[in-house]
């Protein structure tokens, strides 16, 4: 059964790169049951398998980042395929086009997009992008990614908040930053505890209003990047330039003192979007590894870096890791913040035209090695989410990715054995339409107990 509600999504005779191909919108909002499967889903898993990206509804936008969010779900229980479907987030942009910055130049914290990723925490699952307040999505049987609205904790929140909030899988915190406004603070550290409730904001002082998409969470410390693409609205589309001139350095703060002092500590610039974690090596060395960008641009690349801090010295170790094309760089968030063998991250290029990768790569980050799973001509992968087999942080599991084959102009679930990627998909399930390209997703098992 399918049914749909079709969008205003404009046309183009000659759409932009981030418009064509699969980087264009799809127009319906579908609900479909009993999908067809190729090979065998995995009866251990039970739950959603959630990825939020861009799909303009109305308006040509100009750039790849600015598209209304839309939630591609897909409902796995008992070996079945139960359902898949995609819902735009409501947002105040979306139902009532407010603006995140109005002509007056105030900030409206629940306009935006909500287009970048999709988390779960304390019992709700939020929908984030970094320039305003997460929405909140109902994943209840019945009211399958329905928008429920705009969460501010309570109204504690008072800044836009990260889309990639970090969750400590020993305390249940959640730790989150937000950045980017007109005037200082540029950045604010905040945390929210198990249940949910926010208790900690407090200003962080850097000097300009730097792009900070990403940060890093060990079990001792919170690691900020102040890298050099700053702040400029003169330019068209995304309004930021590469302005190596301003530096680029690491800044720690100890999680048990997070009203204490940030201490900085220089690096080469460079760009990160994305950290694959970060742990503490002893008392005085802290180990990132990083998905890294010489510069910021549309004709750079990312590779997979280590650096190493050593507190003592007050220097970071730099070094690369890999020569291959490495984003959206992931693992099992059961080991966030701790040391962890192994990590997993899409072969190919971003963000000037898009990721247009064919692999997945797998690194063992003890032997250095790589393994890839090559999905053949024309079939590209999205993020792939790690799904556990376990209840063993670290082992056993399975690799989630939408894949869009350009042939058929169609996209499918494919389902890796995480310890042997290399090997043919353990599943694939065929979806009713493509999803689009797009950005972050999550695994959320059905909570048990």
């Amino acid at each position: 059964m399918t049914t749909a509600n079709p969008s205003t999504a404009s046309e183009s005779s000659a759409p932009a790169p981030h418009l064509a191909g699969n980087f264009a919108p799809v127009r319906d909002e579908l609900t479909a049951y009993d999908l067809p499967v190729t090979g065998t889903i995995p009866p251990e898993l039970t739950g959603w398998f959630l990825r939020n990206g861009p799909n303009p509804r109305d308006v040509v936008t100009p750039h790849w980042f600015f598209g209304d969010g839309m939630v591609h779900g897909l409902r796995l229980e008992g070996g079945r395929a139960v359902s898949y479907r995609n819902r735009w987030v409501r947002t105040a942009t979306f139902t009532d086009g407010a603006r995140v910055v109005d002509e007056q130049g105030r900030r409206n914290l629940r306009a935006g997009v909500a287009n970048t990723h999709i988390v779960r925490h304390a019992g709700r699952t939020l929908a984030l992008v970094e320039s305003s307040f997460p929405y909140e999505i109902d994943c209840r049987p019945g009211h399958e990614l329905e928008t429920i609205g705009a969460h501010d904790f309570g109204g504690r929140l008072t800044t836009a908040m990260t889309a990639h909030p970090k969750t400590c899988p020993t305390t249940g915190e959640l730790h989150f930053f937000g950045y980017g406004g007109p005037q200082p603070p540029y950045l604010t550290y905040h945390r929210a505890d198990a249940a949910g409730q926010l208790d900690v904001s407090r200003p962080i002082d850097v000097a300009a209003p730097t792009m900070m998409h990403d940060f890093h969470l060990t079990a001792a410390h919170v690691i900020f990047m102040d890298l050099p693409v700053v702040f400029d609205l003169s330019r068209p589309g995304m309004p930021y330039a590469w302005e190596p001139e301003y530096g680029a350095r690491l800044g720690v703060l100890r999680r048990d003192d997070p009203y204490g002092e940030v201490r900085w500590l220089s690096i080469d610039p460079c760009y990160v979007f994305h950290s694959l974690n970060a742990y503490d090596d002893g008392d005085q060395r802290i180990v990132l590894h990083v998905a890294r960008y010489a510069e910021y641009g549309d004709n750079s690349t990312a590779h997979l870096w280590r650096w190493t801090i050593d507190l003592v010295s007050g220097t970071v170790a730099e070094e690369q890791l890999d020569d291959h094309f490495c984003e959206f760089p992931r693992m099992d968030d059961r080991l966030a913040g701790l040391p962890a063998r192994f990590g997993h991250g899409v072969s190919g290029e971003f963000p000037g035209s898009g990721p247009i990768p064919g692999a997945l790569l797998r690194y063992d980050l003890r032997s250095g090695t790589v393994a890839r799973h090559d999905f053949g001509p024309g079939r590209t992968p999205s993020e792939a989410a790690f799904a556990p087999a376990d209840d063993r942080p670290g082992g056993p599991g399975w690799l989630l990715s939408y894949v869009y084959d350009a042939s058929t102009d169609t996209s499918d679930l494919v389902i890796l054995d995480a310890e042997d990627i290399s090997a043919a998909p353990v599943a694939t399930v065929h979806l009713p339409q493509r999803v689009p390209h797009g950005f972050h997703g999550n695994w959320l098992a059905d909570p048990t107990g």
